[in-house]
């Protein structure tokens, strides 16, 4: 069969790279992939954008596609689903539709939903006018988080520590033409993502991964598209995620049905698990995480062209249980300097070659081929550098032994993946070895402190209470 995966990522490089490893699928057209897809065996990059849903349409009938993935949030909610499943010959589509997909482009929109399913989220509120949220500001304990109502390429968040950069925040996503942001109380704890497949009656999680979204490392600096992963969590225990599954996972997919609209995709929830082992959940995704992708594909041993079938026709539940390789995986990101702010584009990169004979698997983001076929830099994340291991000490030590052979002008990556795990102290990443690892399997819990008691919400303000 023929598949069509949508979007230019690491994200995207890994799904096509997984997809062919099925002898079922003789060729994957990516639209419009970058430099990894395009030297990928059996893959053909499209120029095409990703909003170009008439010609992806067209593509997709004249190659006899049988089968369209869909990598990035925007065509999602852009209604890329709706248009090839209802308007152009049934095609079959992995992906919400666009009223599912406002699970991910409305903040405000998935907390309502929350709340009909009884799943427990940070409470909320939600302004429209930039005075009204800077006077409720000066009234509310910090740490506190402010979130764009809208798609903001992984970047629409900002957890405050100050009032001035609480201010800050608000007044950026406003500048930014965002009509509403929210408001939301910090809660403490673990994070953690949970990927899960759904046909749109049950779902299928995938492996815990815990993701670094900011550029600093220890955790500083300006929020990301995410620089690095690892998993799965060796602290989520089958216990949690069985309570995940039926607390978080299965009641959303319920309540979207409840209100006949059709999920067939990843349902991705970013969770905090409290001290006492309570998830709740930060926010929804409608789509495969990135970078988390590229950490828990490579670890997926169940074919994953038959688990996107069984999601388009309803019948996941053909697959119980999931099979994975044993053992561990972690993803670095490889970013170009000035990433998340201005960035150049056009650098020649080195080592990939090099990086693979060390046992690591590169996943190329925002990556291009000049007419010399000389891969150049072109996107803030560049690399995604996967490393495997029988555990995560040998997973970051790959990891990392492909990055050090790895080049390009302004080259950036954290150092400290998987630190919460293996803390910093023990040493550098590729000096760490198994025996370090079993002392630190224990979750880092950030420790919680007691709020002042906040002072009632302005008049103007809308409040959406979600425990």
């Amino acid at each position: 069969m023929k598949v069509l995966v949508v979007g230019n990522g690491g994200r995207e490089h890994a799904i096509a790279w997984k997809l062919l490893q099925s002898p079922k699928v003789e060729k994957v057209f990516c639209i419009p992939g970058n430099g990894g897809t395009a030297t990928l065996p059996g893959c053909q990059n499209m120029s095409l954008q990703v909003d170009d849903f008439e010609g992806i349409a067209t593509i997709a009938s004249v190659q006899g596609v049988a089968l369209v993935v869909v990598g990035p949030e925007a065509p999602l909610a852009g209604g890329i689903v709706d248009f090839l499943r209802y308007r152009h010959g049934h095609i079959p589509v992995f992906g919400p539709t666009k009223e599912g997909a406002q699970i991910e482009s409305s903040k405000l929109w998935a907390k309502e939903l929350m709340h009909r399913a009884g799943v427990r989220t940070a409470k909320a509120v939600e302004f429209t006018e930039l005075e009204a949220a800077l006077n409720y500001l000066e009234q509310q304990p910090l740490p506190i988080v402010i979130k764009a109502d809208g798609l903001a390429a992984g970047k629409g968040v900002t957890v405050a520590t100050t009032l001035p950069e609480a201010m800050e925040a608000v007044q950026y996503l406003f500048k930014q033409r965002f009509t509403k942001i929210l408001i939301e109380e910090f809660v403490t704890g673990q994070e953690v993502s949970i990927l899960a497949l759904t046909d749109g009656s049950i779902v299928r999680p995938l492996l815990p991964a815990c993701d670094h979204k900011r550029i600093g490392e220890g955790d500083t600096g300006e929020n990301t598209g995410g620089m690095g992963v690892y998993a799965p969590a060796p602290w989520v225990t089958p216990e949690l995620m069985a309570k995940i599954e039926a607390e978080v996972l299965q009641p959303t997919v319920n309540t979207l049905r409840e209100q006949e609209i059709t999920y067939q995709g990843v349902l991705y929830a970013g969770l905090m698990i409290t001290e006492a082992g309570e998830p709740i959940v930060l926010e929804f995704n409608c789509r495969f995480g990135d970078p988390e992708t590229q950490a828990i594909l490579p670890l997926l041993e169940t074919p994953l062209v038959d688990l996107l079938i069984a999601c388009t026709e309803g019948n996941l539940a053909k697959f119980p249980v999931l099979d994975w390789l044993p053992g561990s995986a972690v993803c670095v990101v490889a970013s170009a300097a000035g990433y998340p702010g201005k960035f150049q584009r056009g650098d020649e990169i080195t080592g990939l070659s090099e990086a693979k004979e060390k046992g690591a698997q590169v996943f190329q983001a925002g990556t291009t081929l000049n007419h010399q076929k000389k891969l150049l830099t072109d996107g803030g994340r560049v690399l995604s550098v996967t490393g495997l291991g029988v555990n995560l000490a040998e997973a970051i030590e790959q990891a990392y032994a492909g990055l050090a052979v790895i080049n390009f002008p302004g080259m950036y990556y954290r150092r400290d993946i998987a630190g919460r795990v293996i803390p910093p102290e023990v040493g550098n990443p590729q000096d760490i070895t198994p025996s370090d690892l079993e002392s630190n399997l224990e979750p880092e819990l950030d420790a919680p402190e007691v709020p002042p008691e906040a002072e009632p919400l302005p008049e103007n303000a809308q409040q959406t209470d979600l425990t």
